[in-house]
C-alpha cells in the first residue's frame, strides 16, 4: 500500500479526530471510576488495516499529538502507541483482519499494553504515584470498556480508510451472493 495524498489526508483526520473526541468526550465520561481511552482502539485499528508501518506511523502521531496536549511527559504515549501500532500491524498481516474476534483481541491487547505500559514507564521515570489495587481495577476496567468499543471503532476506521484498502482487507460477500444466485447444498 502506497502512501496518497488521500490516505495521508483520512489518516490525518483519524489521527486529529480521535484524539480530539479523547480529550473533550471520552475522558469526561467515567464507569466504574475508569474512563475508555479511544487512542489505542484507532491505532491497532489502523494497524490491523493498513500495516505495521501506518501502524507505527499513526501510534507515534497520536501519542505525541495526545503528550502535548495534556503536558505529559513528551514521548511516553508516543513510543507506546508505535509499539503498539507496529504489533497490530504485524498481528494484521499474520492473521486475517477481517476475522470476527481480531479487533476484540487487538483492542484489548493495544489497551492492556497502553494502560499497564503507561504505568510502569511513568513509575520507572519516578513519578512518586501511588500503587494500589485500585491501579489494577482500572486498568481492568478500561480494557473492558475498549473491548466493548473496538469492534465500532474498527468499523468506523475501515469506513474512512476503505478506498485506500487493499483487496484482502475489505469485508467479503458470501459466494452465493456474489454469483446472483443461490446453490443448493
Amino acid at each position: 500500500m502506497t502512501l496518497s495524498v488521500n490516505l495521508a489526508a483520512r489518516l490525518g483526520a483519524l489521527i486529529v479526530g480521535g484524539v480530539l473526541l479523547q480529550i473533550t468526550a471520552l475522558s469526561q465520561l467515567t464507569f466504574f471510576g475508569a474512563s475508555a481511552d479511544l487512542s489505542p482502539l484507532v491505532v491497532a485499528s489502523v494497524g490491523l488495516l493498513a500495516g505495521a508501518e501506518y501502524g507505527a506511523v499513526v501510534g507515534f502521531a497520536i501519542g505525541l499529538m495526545i503528550d502535548l496536549t495534556l503536558l505529559q511527559t513528551l514521548g511516553v504515549s508516543s513510543l507506546l502507541f508505535t509499539l503498539i501500532g507496529y504489533f497490530a500491524g504485524r498481528y494484521g498481516e499474520v492473521r486475517d483482519p477481517t476475522a470476527p474476534l481480531a479487533p476484540l483481541a487487538a483492542g484489548a491487547g493495544a489497551t492492556l499494553a497502553a494502560t499497564a505500559g503507561y504505568s510502569i514507564v511513568q513509575m520507572m521515570l519516578g513519578v512518586n504515584a501511588p500503587v494500589s489495587a485500585l491501579l489494577v481495577r482500572e486498568i481492568m476496567v478500561t480494557v473492558l470498556l475498549n473491548t466493548l468499543l473496538a469492534i465500532p471503532v474498527f468499523m468506523i476506521v475501515r469506513r474512512v480508510l476503505r478506498s485506500e484498502l487493499p483487496k484482502e482487507v475489505l469485508p467479503r460477500k458470501p459466494r452465493s451472493a456474489r454469483a446472483g444466485r443461490i446453490r443448493p447444498i
